[in-house]
């Protein structure tokens, strides 16, 4: 798939620097080990961020070790994280990926994906079972610093809007057009701020128009540029 002439890199750096002004500095990012991103990773699918902590708690208190939890049947981990949401599914992921990683011999604690490139490090994450783009990057870049470029839902559908990557793109094409645009020292930043955009203005299904920074430079078929400036100035 071709890459839209908007994604660049001025661009990308003209909309963190607005973003910045409305919502201030990105928070620091969380530094959990490999492992454990991974796992709060899988939890967040399709629930919300108070409900994936929440089941991770549960999960940890439970097991004591990742060796317990990759040794445990599938039905006491779907137990353990029922507040999630989708116990049984994320149960059957999360063992399975901890199990693959253990015949792997990745030890299954805080010195995991420590060692190696981050190429080999994305290479190992893509080949386990539910493991998807978008999870192999969050561990690389939250929990090891590494600049890869996590696509969710609100960073696709902003980005989307934007006519950064074409109307059509799934969420992994959008994160392979991205990645290679975005400078690497902006990833994290950008990143947080299309989430935290997404989440205030961007929304879905009815985006606030009117309270976007970054109405001039948005494409957005179907906005009605004349209404917009009329609710701006009420």
């Amino acid at each position: 798939m071709r890459r839209p002439p908007n994604l660049s890199r001025r661009r990308l750096t003209t909309i963190l620097r607005r973003l910045e002004r409305v919502y201030g500095p990105a928070p620091a990012p969380r530094r959990l080990a490999p492992l454990d991103e991974l796992v709060l990773t899988i939890l967040s699918q399709h629930t919300s961020d108070i409900n994936r902590d929440r089941a991770y708690a549960d999960l940890r208190r439970r097991f004591s070790s990742w060796d317990d939890v990759a040794d445990a049947p599938a039905p006491a981990i779907a137990r353990a994280i029922r507040r999630g949401g989708l116990g049984a599914t994320k149960a059957v992921r999360i063992k399975g990926a901890l199990r693959e990683l253990r015949r792997a011999r990745v030890p299954l604690d805080e010195r995991a994906f420590r060692d190696g490139s981050a190429e080999a490090t994305w290479a190992r994450l893509r080949e386990l079972p539910g493991v998807g783009p978008k999870t192999a990057a969050i561990v690389l870049l939250f929990s090891l610093g590494q600049p890869y470029f996590p696509v969710d839902t609100h960073v696709h559908r902003v980005t989307t809007r934007l006519g950064l990557v074409p109307p059509r793109a799934t969420a992994a094409q959008a994160q392979e057009m991205l990645q290679a645009v975005v400078p690497p020292g902006a990833v994290y930043d950008l990143h947080m701020q299309l989430i935290r955009h997404g989440r205030a203005v961007c929304r879905a299904p009815r985006p606030l128009c009117e309270q976007c920074v970054l109405l001039d430079i948005c494409p957005r078929v179907g906005v009605d540029r004349s209404r917009v400036e009329r609710r701006r100035s009420r």
